[in-house]
């Protein structure tokens, strides 16, 4: 009885499952306590009500339900509603639902529901009924969101992070901070690639060409080495997440918007194909999906030359890096849904991922040797003795460790992580929890960008390496740190991934990376 009466006194944000709302009575099995109220939500373990104690979440088990209203505990069916990006859910997310499906022995069906909208019903052959409804309405970002605050969501499927207007709406309405690490995960990682038509002379663009192309300040091909003709945009649609990647992480920064003549396009598809066949057209594809097109390599003012391959995008190393996120609200989910998403972080999911053409979560392992390309740049910005001294400690530091595709960033001019390297927080915690690196040497490493004095750039670095090694420590509560010998170094500005004559190449270079022996 006192758990019940607990849980009736708590007035919690919980489930996805919305039912109208119906009169029903909850009593404690002894019949000491009934509550009665308009039942709002079930997840198949607990009840969701609105009474006049408030909304109250009251665990199912303990209590029996009367009512027109009242759910079956038997016959339940798990809802989950999914909202948001045609990148993720076109492809990505279907083929982990039948994977999914796959692994626990269920049937999955896909059901149209409309252009945008498709079902998966999920059935257990073994008890011959449905067990799950997934729904997905394939739209934008943007209508993810707006789906979300409207409660026609349950999950959100992003292409760039939420924005301080959403994220405000969203708080307001009881659905809690989405920017805080349990509220969102990233699902996969893609990346925004430059892209011409085979016959385009052009091999590299800067970061700042590139700005300046995208908002309409340079428009002619002579400018980038090319012909002296006119360049032709093309763009994904404005809702796009990944088009509303590009002005977040490319643009604002500097102050800089959309401008010019450009050409839209519904899908990635579309987009590669239009400048494919475009001789004098440049787009921004998805590493997913790049098809016939020429992709350009990312150069700078320093000499450096950046490709948009699978290890620099799952290091975050590529600067056009774009995270593939799951954002969910403060509610409960019911228990099928909740094992889905924990599938989405195991092993056979990363195989999933890696086939649907995104590049996966799974940690992997890179020797030093294996970096010519980091190391030839940092060799040929080295400052002197003492930036050949730093690089000479780097070497005989890490020759004998391997780097781990886990790697720490930071918001714009903040001390804050950003939204990859939270998640990624939480996924090293996990590592720690399950034993993965115990009896191992696990080694925070922290740099930073050249502006300043060397050894103030160290200083900072030594203290993000640190900060980032407590957030990890502090995140694995159930891990037992006396089997791993964890410590943080620095070496500041000695090993630049981009040149730092932009702020995006700054903001690449501040870093903490980690490394195992």
């Amino acid at each position: 009885m006192t758990g019940f009466r607990a849980a009736a006194l708590a007035a919690l944000c919980i489930f996805s499952t919305s039912l109208a709302a119906q009169d029903i009575a909850l009593r404690s099995r002894d019949g000491g306590i009934e509550i009665t109220g308009d039942l709002l939500g079930f997840d198949g373990e607990f009840y969701r009500m609105r009474s006049h104690f408030g909304e109250l979440t009251v665990d199912s088990s303990g209590v029996l339900c009367d009512g027109v209203g009242c759910p079956s505990l038997t016959d339940f069916v798990a809802q989950l509603r999914v909202s948001g990006s045609t990148t993720i859910g076109e492809v990505l997310m279907p083929a982990l639902v039948e994977a999914f499906a796959l692994r626990d022995g269920l049937t999955a069906t896909r059901e149209a529901d409309g252009a945008d909208r498709f079902v998966y019903v999920l059935s257990d052959p073994a008890q011959n009924r449905v067990v799950g409804r997934f729904s997905f309405h394939i739209s934008s970002t943007d209508a993810g969101f707006a789906d979300l605050v409207t409660d026609e969501a349950d999950i959100v499927m992003a292409l760039r992070e939420i924005r301080a207007e959403e994220r405000a709406e969203a708080r307001g309405l009881g659905l809690g901070d989405l920017t805080e690490p349990n509220r969102s995960r990233v699902l996969a990682l893609d990346a925004m690639i430059p892209v011409v038509s085979a016959g385009n002379p052009v091999d590299a663009v800067s970061l700042s060409d590139l700005a300046a192309v995208l908002s309409g300040k340079l428009t002619n091909w002579q400018a980038l080495g090319g012909p002296d003709a006119p360049i032709v945009l093309h763009l994904r649609d404005a809702q796009s997440g990944l088009t509303q990647g590009i002005e977040d992480r490319l643009l604002r920064p500097s102050r800089l918007t959309l401008g010019g003549e450009i050409r839209r396009h519904t899908d990635n598809t579309l987009l590669v194909r239009a400048v494919a066949e475009d001789p004098f057209g440049i787009g921004l594809a998805s590493y997913s999906e790049i098809g016939n097109a020429k992709p350009l390599y990312l150069s700078g003012s320093c000499g450096f030359h950046l490709r948009g391959q699978r290890a620099a995008i799952k290091t975050e190393d590529y600067p056009l890096t774009a995270p593939m996120f799951l954002y969910l609200p403060a509610r409960r989910l019911p228990a099928l849904a909740r094992e889905f998403l924990s599938f989405t972080r195991s092993s056979p999911a990363q195989i999933v991922i890696r086939r649907a053409g995104f590049v996966d979560q799974s940690p992997e392992e890179l020797a030093l040797a294996h970096q010519g390309d980091r190391l030839a740049n940092a060799v040929s910005v080295a400052d002197g003795l003492d930036g050949l001294a730093g690089l000479k400690r780097l070497v005989e530091v890490l020759s004998p460790m391997r780097r781990l595709t886990t790697s720490f960033r930071f918001e714009p001019g903040s001390a804050r992580l950003d939204a990859q390297s939270r998640s990624n927080v939480q996924q090293l915690a996990r590592s720690l929890e399950l034993g993965e690196y115990d009896g191992r040497r696990l080694m925070f490493v922290g740099f930073s960008d050249g502006q300043g004095p060397a050894s103030a750039n160290l200083d900072i670095a030594a203290k993000r390496a640190a900060a980032v090694r407590a957030a990890v420590e502090t995140a694995a509560e159930a891990a037992d740190l006396s089997r791993i010998d964890i410590s943080s170094e620095a070496f500041g500005e000695a090993m630049p991934m981009a040149c730092d004559d932009t702020v995006w190449g700054r903001q690449v270079n501040r870093r903490v990376e980690v490394w195992l022996h």
